[in-house]
């Protein structure tokens, strides 16, 4: 059913939070931020200056502040309670990804959902890259793909609370790996059967903030490997898609790809880099608005989920573990 979608809740104001902040006042004109909810009470002033109306409970905000949606940008540890507030809210969610800190809140979630229904939408905003876009509109030149690379390098984070289980409930596999995991999904088309992975904690102490995994797809028509670094000097982000036809060269940092067919290469056009918060903010409220599924529903992101935990299983025990499929 289509939505009146005007004003907007925000759940989490920290660096990420941030930016849905100011993506919302600055680049989404039809759209209001009206309320903010932070637990740190000593930073509601900051809120107050945008306009919003500060709270320190979300679960306050959503009883009285008569949102149209809400937006999540918190530790995954916080969904599961989120969700069920939204829902009791009758209030749509967009969650930052991951989606779940595991298959077991993820499951809490959806039957949450299915008790009261409730459109969910999970921020996975690598799809919205603009090279990401080019290597999908490429992908009929190379033919059914066989092997995928994905990488993700960058700096040490300064955010502590990553490197706390508790709160993160995981490391890198789980923050920065389901965009690997996601895409998985989404350029071939195929669900994951079962992976390897290895993890290491080079700054780190509690998460690990480096992983290398090893993926079969779709009954071992696709092998993948997903690697990402949080110990690096400098950022990238390698996408590779071999297929029967060509592969596929790409960084989704530095906004290249191009085609290697034979012995040649082509560049392909990519667009201006996109500005991917405030293309998912929009992907969700243009759907409320239709009436329309969620772009990315929460089944999908927990999918993503799944893969984590499959690769902290196969971490821990050294083995072959399968992925869960949601039932």
């Amino acid at each position: 059913m289509p939505r009146r979608v005007e004003r907007i809740g925000l759940i989490g104001f920290g660096k990420h939070g941030q930016r849905y902040a100011r993506h919302i006042g600055a680049d989404l004109p039809d759209l209001r931020l009206v309320a903010v909810a932070r637990r740190d009470a000593t930073r509601l002033d900051a809120i107050g200056a945008l306009g919003a109306t500060p709270f320190a409970d979300y679960r306050v905000m959503l009883e009285r502040a008569a949102l149209d949606a809400v937006i999540a940008v918190v530790p995954p540890t916080l969904h599961r309670d989120i969700v069920a507030a939204a829902a009791a809210a009758g209030v749509p969610l967009l969650l930052e990804k991951p989606a779940a800190p595991n298959l077991a809140d993820g499951a809490a979630m959806r039957a949450t959902l299915r008790a009261r229904p409730l459109p969910v939408m999970v921020a996975q905003t690598l799809r919205y890259n603009s090279v990401v876009a080019a290597l999908r509109a490429a992908l009929p030149r190379v033919g059914a793909l066989r092997s995928v690379t994905f990488t993700q390098r960058f700096e040490p984070s300064p955010l502590d609370w990553l490197d706390d289980p508790v709160r993160a409930g995981g490391g890198m596999i789980l923050h920065t790996g389901v965009h690997g995991f996601d895409l998985l999904r989404v350029l071939t088309g195929c669900e994951a059967d079962t992976v390897t992975c290895q993890l290491a904690a080079v700054h780190t102490r509690r998460t690990e903030d480096h992983f290398v995994a090893t993926v079969s797809l779709g009954g071992g028509a696709v092998l993948a490997t997903v690697s990402c670094c949080r110990a690096a000097g400098g950022r990238n982000g390698t996408i590779e898609l071999a297929g029967e036809r060509g592969t596929l060269l790409a960084d989704h940092v530095l906004g290249r790809a191009t085609l290697v067919a034979g012995g040649q290469a082509e560049p392909l056009s990519v667009a201006a880099p996109a500005a991917t918060v405030r293309d998912v903010v929009r992907a969700f409220v243009d759907a409320l608005r239709a009436g329309a599924p969620m772009p990315i529903p929460l089944e999908e992101g927990l999918c993503a989920v799944a893969l984590a935990e499959a690769c902290y299983v196969a971490a821990r025990g050294g083995v072959v573990a399968p992925v869960a499929r949601l039932d």
